[in-house]
Order: C-alpha cells, then sequence, then structure tokens
C-alpha cells in the first residue's frame, strides 16, 4: 500500500464534480446513532475534521479515533517479528495500539447512544481493521459497518512481481475475521471509487476493465444485495500516470488495468456479502483531495451519495 499511496499522492485532477444539496439534509438538532471515524494508514484524526462536519450536519454524532500520523510508526515493531518476512504476520501485537484507539473511541460514541446501536466507518486500512475490532471486542453494539476504499482482499499469492504489503495482516482476516452477511441487524457496506483505471507497465491494457466480482452471478433474491453504480467509461492509450498507478493496484488486486481511486483497486474495495457500490470520479484520500476537482469519499458530494446507510 506503500507505494500506491505515494504514487497517488502525485495525480493531478481528472475532472470537475459539482457539489449539490443534499436530499437529505437534517435538522443538526435530530438524532440518528452515533458514528465513529476509523483512520486509514499514514491518516490522522485532523484529516477527517471536515468529513466529522459534514455529518454533524446531518444530524450524526461523530467520534474520530485518536490516531497520530506519527503513531503508524509503531507498526514497524513488526519488523522484529519472523512473521513479517514469512509474509505470516498476525494483528496482535503490531496493532494493538490502533484496536485500542478504536475501542475508547466506541467507549466514547456509546456514551452518546443511551443504549442503542453505533456505526463504524473505516477509511481505507480501518476498513479492514474495524472488522478486525469487531471479531476481537465484539459486534453487538454495531448495526452497521462502512467503508470507504478498504483493501478488503489479500493479494493473490504466485502472481510475479506482486509482495503482500500487509505482510500477511489481510490474509489473517479473510481467514479469521466473520464473514460479511448483510442483515437488518448488521450491515455491511462497502463504497470504491472510480478515479483512474490503471494500465500495465509495458504494452497496453486491454480495454474497458470491471470489477473482477462477477455480479451478474449473485442471486438478486440472496440476503446480499449488491450494486454496481459506475458509469461506463471510454479506453484510451495509456498514459505514463496510469501505468505508475496500475503498479500499485497491482500490488493489491494481481492486476494493473484495473478501475480504482488512486491507490485501492474498485475490485479489492468490494467484500462478499456485503452491499457494494461504485462511485466514479472518486479518489482515495482526504491528503491531496479537491472537493470539486478531486474528490474523495468524505467530500460533501460525495457523502450525498451514502449518507443514507447512516440515517436508515
Amino acid at each position: 500500500m506503500v507505494f500506491s499511496m505515494v504514487m497517488a499522492m502525485l495525480l493531478s485532477p481528472l475532472k470537475p464534480l459539482a457539489y449539490s444539496t443534499s436530499a437529505f439534509s437534517q435538522d443538526p438538532s435530530s438524532s440518528y446513532r452515533p458514528a465513529v471515524l476509523l483512520p486509514g494508514l499514514g491518516n490522522n484524526s485532523a484529516d477527517y475534521k471536515k468529513l466529522e462536519s459534514t455529518l454533524r450536519g446531518y444530524g450524526v454524532s461523530t467520534v474520530v479515533a485518536k490516531v497520530a500520523r506519527i503513531d503508524w510508526l509503531r507498526n514497524a515493531a513488526g519488523l522484529v517479528d519472523p512473521n513479517y518476512w514469512r509474509g505470516t504476520l498476525s494483528p496482535r501485537p503490531v496493532l494493538d495500539w490502533y484496536l485500542k484507539r478504536v475501542d475508547e473511541a466506541v467507549k466514547e460514541a456509546k456514551e452518546l447512544t443511551q443504549g442503542g446501536p453505533l456505526s463504524l466507518v473505516g477509511h481505507s486500512a480501518g476498513g479492514w481493521l474495524a472488522r478486525l475490532y469487531m471479531e476481537e471486542y465484539g459486534k453487538s453494539d454495531i448495526s452497521l459497518l462502512l467503508t470507504l476504499g478498504t483493501p478488503h482482499q489479500p493479494p493473490p499469492k504466485g502472481v510475479s512481481g506482486v509482495i503482500d504489503q500487509t505482510r500477511g495482516l489481510l490474509y489473517y482476516v479473510e481467514k479469521n475475521c466473520s464473514k460479511a452477511v448483510y442483515t437488518p441487524e448488521l450491515k455491511y457496506v462497502c463504497i470504491a471509487g472510480r478515479y483512474l483505471q490503471g494500465a500495465r507497465l509495458f504494452g497496453n491494457s486491454s480495454g474497458s476493465v470491471d470489477s473482477a466480482i462477477p455480479i451478474e452471478s449473485l442471486e438478486p433474491s440472496s440476503e446480499v444485495a449488491v450494486i454496481n453504480d459506475v458509469s461506463t467509461s471510454t479506453s484510451t492509450t495509456p498514459t505514463l500516470r496510469a501505468r505508475f498507478v496500475g503498479q500499485g493496484y497491482k500490488q493489491v488486486c494481481g492486476q494493473a488495468d484495473v478501475w480504482g481511486d488512486g491507490v485501492v483497486p474498485e475490485v479489492s474495495a468490494h467484500l462478499e456479502g456485503a452491499l457494494n457500490i461504485s462511485i466514479d470520479g472518486v479518489y482515495h484520500s482526504p491528503v491531496g483531495s479537491d472537493d470539486i476537482l478531486r474528490p474523495w469519499y468524505g467530500s460533501p458530494a460525495i457523502v450525498e451519495q451514502w449518507i443514507h446507510h447512516l440515517l436508515s
């Protein structure tokens, strides 16, 4: 993820996205279940202040897990674990500090619920860390997990040039965390962005590539609802930028010429069993974003497209 994050920071805006007044605007005094925001890798709590303000504008009390950018250096403790080098790293004790911060934020939010449920909103790595938190600390108080640009899927094994940048953590989550099942009691909603289509480092890519999850094969009458909410995009000759970003995508999903948010491929941000949504023109991170030219998942016009999940 480190390579793709750095490369995505160099991207220039692609297209404007106009802001419109929300159809779900509510009196700020309205009361909905509180939300806990889980920061993504390399982000800090301050990166989400504007999103926090936007959610509160809808009447959603919001608590951001307290994370400083320097805190992520704690993960370097994993370097002394032989499992890091084997690619079989476990979350504990490397991520104990993050889970503790999430638990503190959840306790703070629960004081606002008066016994009611709350929502977890995880950005990037914060999404799969939310799943880990629910597995370790319980999910009885959680009624919604909504993830924004989260790489849920571990990279495929045996693909040339692909190195698992989580060093086994995503494989651990896949194996040990409960499978997502979208129910009235606990909803899983995964949102992916389609900001830029990547390209192979050499040669031309194979035209427009959609999600590798066979959406059409899913039972429409099942408990899992999947939405492919994307517009058709026209393929052009790959640019250097697309090839660069494609190498980041390849490290995450094993394929370069796929759509993604500039860091996380669309296919990786979807989770089997969840309500999966893709939104055109959405960039990965609040860092380097612009609400009009380069909106991210937390920009007001984009929040407008998923806020109803927190209000229902």
